[in-house]
Parts: structure tokens; sequence; C-alpha cells
């Protein structure tokens, strides 16, 4: 019986999940804001929560998210944007998202 692979958006919740035990995970897909085919899984938005953030820096967050990720960053990813919070900050945000802005490039500024 065969390996069923894993979608890359798949592949970015279990490796969250597993590594961080994130209270709140958003693995969001915009490749579609972009210029790419439909159905690319290319450009992607995480809203990671969780208490191994506790104490770093935003800076030692995204590297510890893109450690994580390295193959899918190798592989797969054009972009990726995230927003690495403890459970205070996102008590203290309410919740609440940044949203990504407009892309302006491949023809779509």
């Amino acid at each position: 019986m065969g390996v069923i692979a894993l979608s890359v958006r798949e592949s970015i919740e279990a490796k969250m999940t597993e590594a961080l035990a994130p209270v709140h995970l958003d693995v969001i897909n915009e490749s579609h804001m972009h210029s790419v085919p439909p159905g690319s899984e290319s450009h992607f938005k995480l809203v990671i929560v969780s208490d191994r953030f506790e104490g770093l820096s935003r800076v030692k967050r995204h590297r510890t998210v893109n450690g994580i990720l390295e193959k899918e960053l190798r592989e797969d990813l054009h972009a990726l944007s995230m927003e690495t919070l403890t459970a205070a900050e996102w008590a203290d945000r309410h919740g609440r998202t940044f949203d990504s802005p407009a892309c302006l490039g491949g023809g779509k500024a």
C-alpha cells in the first residue's frame, strides 16, 4: 500500500502541531491573491499561538518556524508570512490578526 502525499497546507499544519503544540493555528493558503495557477500552494500565512514562544524574540520565533518548515521553504513555498504569539499575546489581541497586503508583483500592480 502506497503512502499518501500530504498537501503543502496539510504538511505545514502537521509539522506546526507536532513541534509547537499550538493552542491556536491558522494555515491560510493565500496563493489565490498572487499571479499563480489556480490550486497553487505557494503563498501561505501562519497564525501560530504557542506557549513555546514564551521568552523568545519575534526573530527567534520566526527562525524556529523556518527551521521546522525547512523542506517546504526550500521546495514548495514562494512566500510565508507569520504571526507568532504566546497565549497571553493572543488574548491581548482578542484573537485579531493582520490582513495580508495586496500582491504587487507578477502584473497585479
